[in-house]
């Protein structure tokens, strides 16, 4: 594998602007994986941040919205890390209760969140953007559901420049 191969980015383009997020295969290699399938196919576009908590994170990747719903793809098996921390701009993967539930939800950090290390698969972090990501429209009361949310023009994957 290339050099260039190894170091790829994850692009959301969003009505405010474009987020660029380095993706680390190193930690996971699986999720970056599943990321990268998506982005590719199209799936990301037109899906909205469906839960996004001021202080804490916006979430996306349900093309339903609801929260519920993933890709036709299986889970992907926890990978967690002591490597990376949750910290502003982390892109960690969404999961249920069953570690090994990550499927096409992530979510971007606002702020740092100890509480999830070790607990969610790390698999990004923004290098670029994150001036767009705090203007995600929040969601409102625990959930951090959002109505009529802001949702991802599109998705790419690009290498990232040497």
């Amino acid at each position: 594998m290339t050099d260039a191969a190894k170091h790829e980015n994850l692009v959301l383009e969003m009505p405010e602007g474009k987020v660029v997020i380095a993706l680390r295969p190193d930690l996971a290699p699986k999720a970056v994986e599943r990321l990268k399938t998506l982005a590719n196919e199209g799936f990301y576009n037109g899906v909205p941040f469906h839960r996004v908590i001021e202080g804490f994170m916006a979430q996306g990747g349900d093309p339903t919205g609801t929260g519920t719903g993933g890709s036709k793809l299986p889970d992907l098996p926890a990978e967690f890390t002591d490597k990376a921390k949750f910290e502003r701009g982390t892109l960690g993967m969404a999961r249920t209760m069953d570690p090994n539930s990550a499927n096409s939800q992530f979510f971007i950090m606002f702020a740092p969140s100890p509480s999830l290390d070790g607990q969610y698969t790390i698999a990004g972090k923004v290098t670029e953007g994150m001036n767009v990501v705090d203007k995600i429209k929040r969601g409102s009361g625990p959930s951090g559901m959002v109505q009529e949310p802001d949702k991802i023009i599109r998705a790419y994957v690009e290498p990232a420049a040497q």
